[in-house]
């Protein structure tokens, strides 16, 4: 099993446009770290996060035709497990760029599965689970993968432990299909009836939890919140 570290830094969150790109072959240990000039410009939502202007980009190549670009393609082809923390930003990043990878891991799914944490972002994980420090920025590409090899680790050995496992391969796949099971919400972390149970809140509410549901479903799918997706067809159904 070829595996892959990657994260992606973007020209924005809708149509979103590669401006860097930042990977770990867990085979060879090759690492990978590259800005690129994309066709649209950045939007400051975006550089008030990952804090990559257009300036900075502007003598970079363009991702198509790259190097890196044949380097993904080539491992595309071969099949390789692409492993990302919101894996399905990141994939439909790339297949906006004209890659597709059907095998994944998402270590915030298999993590809010399996790590009893308020929030499952990686950048509150990193410090949840008392990692050792790393020298990187958060949401800088190269920085995200360092901090998600550590996260990968931890949730390998949880994986393993929780599901009586041995064989690494079985581990790999059990969190490939971790990564493609939603998750039953208990209450709403949000809005007015911020911590009632849904049990309760289908009963008293139902008409806001339509409302919920049809606002969510109308969104773009790499933007919909698969957990709440899933929660609110169980509960309306």
């Amino acid at each position: 099993m070829q595996i892959l570290l990657l994260d992606t830094e973007t020209t924005d969150l809708q149509n979103a446009r590669l401006v860097q790109l930042a990977y770990k072959d867990l085979t060879s240990g090759q690492m990978v770290n590259e800005l690129f000039k994309a066709p649209v410009a950045i939007g400051y939502g975006a550089m008030s996060i990952h804090h990559i202007t257009n300036e900075m980009v502007a003598e970079k190549p363009s991702f198509a035709g790259s190097v890196q670009y044949q380097e993904l393609a080539s491992l595309a082809q071969a099949g390789v497990i692409i492993v990302a923390h919101n894996a399905p930003f990141d994939l439909q990043v790339l297949k906006n760029e004209g890659l597709s990878f059907p095998i994944f891991i998402d270590t915030c799914r298999v993590a809010q599965h399996l790590i009893p944490s308020e929030q499952h972002k990686l950048q509150y994980l990193r410090y949840f689970l008392q990692f050792p420090p790393v020298v990187a920025e958060a949401h800088d590409a190269l920085g995200d993968v360092l901090v998600l090899e550590l996260l990968f680790n931890h949730l390998k050995t949880v994986v393993a432990e929780k599901f009586a496992l041995e064989e690494s391969e079985a581990v790999i796949n059990k969190m490939i299909q971790l990564s493609q099971e939603p998750l039953l919400i208990k209450s709403l972390g949000f809005g007015k009836h911020k911590g009632v149970p849904l049990e309760e809140l289908v009963m008293n509410d139902r008409g806001y939890l339509q409302w919920l549901y049809d606002n969510e479903s109308k969104k773009a799918e790499n933007e919909q919140n698969a957990n709440l997706i899933y929660t609110l067809r169980y509960y309306l159904a």
